[in-house]
């Protein structure tokens, strides 16, 4: 028998943030193929995540540029520009979150995210400030699909997965979770993660 629905928990970038390094890089490059460039060989995705599991950039930024020394002042933008990747709230995932609470159901937050940039987010954005409880990678020096920062979530509240919903847009997430307990919903839009939590009678 399935237990009841007690809590819920949201990650943030691609679910209820957009955010995206292309809408600060366009910017700055003529050339797409040369933005993409950068993007996949300088400033990766691989490299974002030194920040997401707590390298500062006062780290990060300098050994990058003495790789890359014809890209220091693209690089450096990383830190100086990085607000202008992000592109607003995922509107209707915001309106299901404020759903979810109106009905009562404790929400917490569980994120990938750069402790240099996340106080950025927070200021920026009163639904995150509205949560119960959030965990953040670069905080704590653990990444998801790692099991141990799912259990700092688990020990801090005193979550239940087997109770508990995990959103996330990213499917290795998603099987960490599943392997932990949680009942997860993996995101692809609000108008689908709707349907789920209805069928779950979240909603």
């Amino acid at each position: 028998m399935s237990r009841v629905i007690k809590t819920i928990v949201f990650d943030f970038g691609g679910v209820l943030i957009d955010w995206d390094r292309r809408y600060l890089y366009k910017k700055v490059f003529e050339d797409k193929a040369d933005m993409e460039w950068f993007l996949e060989n300088v400033c990766s995705e691989e490299w974002n995540m030194l920040q997401d599991e707590g390298f500062p950039f006062s780290e990060t930024i300098p050994e990058l540029q003495m790789k890359f020394p014809e890209y220091c002042d693209k690089i450096a933008m990383y830190e100086t520009r990085w607000s202008e990747m992000i592109g607003g709230p995922i509107t209707g995932t915001v309106e299901i979150l404020k759903g979810i609470q109106a009905k009562g159901f404790p929400v917490y937050g569980l994120t990938n995210w750069g402790a240099d940039t996340f106080p950025i987010v927070f200021k920026q954005f009163e639904f995150l400030r509205s949560l119960d409880g959030i965990v953040v990678s670069g905080d704590e020096k653990a990444v998801k699909p790692f099991p141990v920062i799912y259990n700092i979530l688990i020990k801090r509240y005193n979550i239940d997965p087997e109770s508990c919903i995990f959103i996330d847009d990213n499917y290795h997430n998603i099987q960490a979770a599943k392997k932990i307990g949680f009942k997860t919903i993996q995101f692809d839009s609000p108008e689908n993660l709707r349907k789920h939590l209805m069928m779950l009678k979240v909603l």
